[in-house]
């Protein structure tokens, strides 16, 4: 047994750590199971080896192996599931290699279920037909393959593409040695998962969940092993997780190769929800009622079950694998994330609660229940390595927000009061009355946007704005009244609005009542205005009344020889404070 030294604050006992362990696997070829029934759990692993050679299942017990199957081909995914409801309780093992899932029961092969063949091109099966008879030879044969794969897009099968893929001298052995034999089209395993089939107990029944090179989705049946449902994706799936259970409702989130992440239901056979992620997927983790996903641009992502977008935070390197952490002893839930910068990151939400150095780069990485330690951190290395690291039972993880981002309260969900029965019976009449309502506020905003119009050319054609509306003259004015009274100044500010052309021969004239005030000059003639220049004009008002009370003058810009006003302003006087008694 060897320290790797490497341990994030005390957090981490380092159990074992052997560098020339041998294992390459990923994190979907790894699963803790007891498969013993002695209530000790053994780790299990789909070992790659060379990639062409050497492909094993392997099963751990402490730091020793156990036990080794040889694999005929690439493990695609591996889970521990109960198939059925014997007694003891004794997990099965399923492996996902090909086109078929091979699935061992006390560590022998117990059932090889192989995917259903998928339909062969007509056009396909005539031209080999023909070979096989000799009406076509051999270049012909290729050219039509060739024109099938590029032209048409037709989707060959293994022989067809291995035919086009061979040399001329060796095209002629491989159609004799291949051509009396049936043409099949099998599909190949990309990933799979398990769903429980109707108790969510920890050792409740589960069924096979089968993501295909097709675009489909498999559900097998535990005992029987026949297919219970097939879901058709936009592209092939890579990662899947999935929640509920198969007889009562289940949700199955797939990431898929074109990038995107695809919701499916129970109720359907396509998919309910699409998110489009800015990069490809590398990871895919639920936590909670949320779906964590790693991408390939080092950003983590997380979303509902409903595919809004929660939170997005950046990570320093890019992303290897994920794995979740759950501790249902502690309520604690978190994401597990293996950088290509030898850290492996522990992230809840979007907040970093933890950073664990390895010696090396992480390419698999799996946490739970281990021999009898709940919390087991169990890791291998790009160079072969196996890590074994035991969570202390004193570990806290701090809830602070160490990312930089938005603060942590910002996340927190407001208090949201119930729903009312006035609510609710105000959208049920929404409801029933949608289109009734709708005309009605049409209505409403025409007959609003009407009168507007109206008041509109009633100021232009009136010259009631402060604005001039002739194109030949365009002013601006502005008043100004100082003073408490019973004299006020009263200055006016003209301003000629045109680009380059000055205006002259304007006049000033005042409407008011007689009765309350008297201008001094109730008649000004205003200079020549140059463009962009404000004109002060100032006069003296002077109230003769006592009673208190106010009126409006109205002011009015000329044309000497015109009797229609360019623009009017009106101007509220103020109350006077009362004459002045010499």
């Amino acid at each position: 047994m060897m320290s790797d030294g490497c341990s994030d604050g005390g957090k981490w006992l380092d159990a074992h750590y052997d560098p020339v362990a041998g294992l390459h696997t990923f994190s979907s070829c790894m699963d803790l199971a007891d498969l013993s029934g002695d209530g000790e759990t053994r780790l299990v692993v789909g070992d790659l080896g060379s990639g062409s050679t050497g492909m094993k299942l392997k099963v751990f017990r402490g730091t020793a192996l156990l036990s080794e199957s040889v694999l005929l081909d690439l493990p695609a995914g591996l889970v521990a599931f109960f198939m059925d409801l014997h007694e003891p309780r004794i997990p099965a093992v399923a492996v996902a290699s090909g086109p078929c899932v091979y699935v061992y029961k006390n560590l022998r092969p117990y059932f090889k279920f192989t995917l259903p063949g998928l339909e062969v091109n007509q056009l396909e099966q005539d031209v080999w037909q023909q070979a096989r008879e000799g009406q076509v030879d051999l270049q012909t044969l290729k050219e039509t393959l060739e024109v099938l794969r590029t032209s048409e897009g037709v989707p060959l099968t293994l022989r067809s593409l291995q035919a086009l893929s061979l040399d001329p001298q060796d095209l002629k052995e491989f159609v004799d040695l291949h051509k009396q034999q049936p043409l099949r089209r099998q599909t190949v395993i990309t990933c799979i998962s398990t769903v429980k089939k109707s108790t969510a107990d920890e050792d409740g029944v589960s069924c096979l969940l089968i993501g295909t090179e097709s675009c489909h989705v498999f559900i097998l049946d535990p005992e029987a092993f026949i297919i219970l449902a097939k879901m058709s994706l936009p592209a092939p799936p890579t990662m899947m997780d999935v929640t509920g259970q198969y007889d009562v409702e289940f949700r199955i989130t797939v990431a898929c190769r074109n990038g995107n992440i695809y919701i499916l239901r129970r109720e359907s056979d396509k998919p309910k929800y699409c998110v489009e992620l800015s990069s490809h997927p590398v990871g895919l983790v639920r936590v909670g009622k949320n779906v964590v996903v790693g991408c390939s641009d080092e950003t983590l992502q997380g979303f509902t079950q409903k595919g809004k977008k929660l939170w997005r935070t950046v990570l320093p390197a890019p992303i290897n694998t994920m794995a979740a952490m759950d501790l249902p002893t502690r309520g604690f839930q978190a994401v597990l994330v293996a950088l290509a910068n030898c850290e492996v990151h522990l992230y809840r939400d979007k907040n970093l609660l933890s950073t664990l150095k390895t010696p090396d780069i992480v390419t698999s990485i799996c946490f739970g229940r281990y021999g009898r330690e709940d919390g087991t951190l169990i890791m291998t290395t790009k160079g072969g390595g196996l890590i074994v690291k035991i969570l202390k039972r004193t570990a806290v993880f701090e809830e602070r927000d160490s990312a930089p981002g938005p603060p942590l309260a910002q996340s927190v969900r407001l208090s949201v009061p119930k729903k009312t029965k006035l609510y609710v019976d105000q959208t049920l009449r929404e409801r029933e009355n949608a289109v009734v309502m709708h005309r009605a506020f049409q209505m409403d905003l025409t007959r609003l946007r009407l009168a507007v119009a109206k008041a509109y050319v009633t100021a232009l054609e009136s010259s009631l704005t402060p604005v001039s509306s002739s194109l030949t003259e365009p002013l601006k004015m502005n008043a100004v009244v100082q003073g408490v009274g019973p004299s006020f100044k009263l200055t006016l500010n003209v301003q000629n609005t045109a680009a380059c052309r000055p205006i002259m021969n304007l006049a000033i004239s005042f409407l008011y009542d007689q009765n309350l005030y008297r201008v001094r000059t109730p008649y000004l003639r205003i200079p020549l205005l140059v463009p962009g220049l404000v004109y002060p004009v100032q006069t003296l008002v002077e109230c003769t009344s006592d009673r208190g009370i106010s009126d409006i003058i109205k002011v009015f810009v000329l044309h000497e020889d015109n009797s229609s006003p360019l623009l009017t302003a009106h101007i509220n006087m103020p109350v006077s404070e009362g004459l002045v008694i010499a």
